[in-house]
């Protein structure tokens, strides 16, 4: 594995915010949301991204995605340092990678149809694709297929899917650029128990079907344990941990580690 080049190369990353004054003569404060994080991600491969709320996934997620600057460091696809992309460039990296979100409702436009909204990326990248009305509806359906939905779903709105297939449709939107990488954001979390297992499922089976790489960011233990090749576990924006996923979980270091794993549930999918 150390001989292979990284798809994605995170080097020493730091990202902080401006806080509000707390008077007209005060300092202006930052909070640091990355702490000179490094990490790596193969292609073909899942990293796990685990920590609690205010760990810094969220920010680590948006600078991945090219959605937020880092002020210190380098954020490197395929060795390609991503900050110094021009707009062509930019338009590349958010082919290559897409995001699946949490909650479907909220990453879906209420008023667009599934075949809109699957499509639309397609719409926004033609130039580039050269894809016409009827094959991009084409590829529609077959995305849809790929993610156990059918024809009778193409022209229906969210409102009337269940909240699975709902991540179904967004798995399949962020399928329909064919991207290298896919940017899980907790995205079984805000899904019945009964339906986290299908969507973990399917995801499992997209990266087989298409060579996927994943960089899944979870609070979840157990489904990381599931889904994960590779683990990393951030606290206070620093990373604390890193390794195999079995190996970290049959042997944690770290004492911040040893207390998420000590408090696991066991959950069979």
């Amino acid at each position: 594995m150390t001989d292979v080049a990284p798809l994605i190369e995170v080097q020493q990353v730091t990202r902080r915010y401006a806080l509000a004054r707390q008077g007209l003569w005060a300092t202006r404060r930052s909070l640091t949301a990355l702490d000179q994080v490094s990490l790596r991600v193969f292609a073909g491969r899942t990293l796990g991204v685990v920590g609690e709320s205010g760990s810094g996934k969220s920010t680590l997620t948006r600078c991945l995605l090219g959605l937020e600057p880092v002020d210190g460091g380098r954020i490197l696809y395929r060795g390609s340092d991503i900050a110094v992309h021009d707009a062509q460039g930019r338009r590349g990296h958010a082919a290559r990678m897409q995001v699946v979100f949490q909650d479907p409702n909220a990453s879906m436009n209420p008023r667009m149809t599934v075949h809109d909204i699957v499509a639309e990326g397609m719409v926004i990248h033609q130039r580039e694709l050269g894809l016409d009305g009827p094959t991009r509806t084409a590829r529609v359906l077959a995305l849809l297929g790929h993610v156990g939905l059918g024809r009778d779903h193409l022209h229906r709105y969210p409102h009337e899917m269940s909240g699975g297939q709902r991540q179904r449709v967004c798995i399949a939107r962020a399928l329909a650029l064919k991207p290298e990488c896919l940017i899980l954001d907790e995205p079984t979390s805000a899904l019945d128990v009964s339906v986290q297992a299908q969507v973990l499922n399917l995801l499992h089976e997209m990266q087989q079907t298409f060579g996927l790489t994943y960089v899944f960011v979870s609070h979840d233990l157990a489904v990381v344990r599931y889904l994960c090749d590779d683990v990393v576990v951030l606290r206070g924006g620093k990373v604390v941990e890193a390794g195999p996923t079995e190996q970290l979980f049959a042997a944690p270091r770290d004492a911040y580690t040893q207390a998420l794993v000590a408090a696991m549930p066991e959950v069979a999918f």
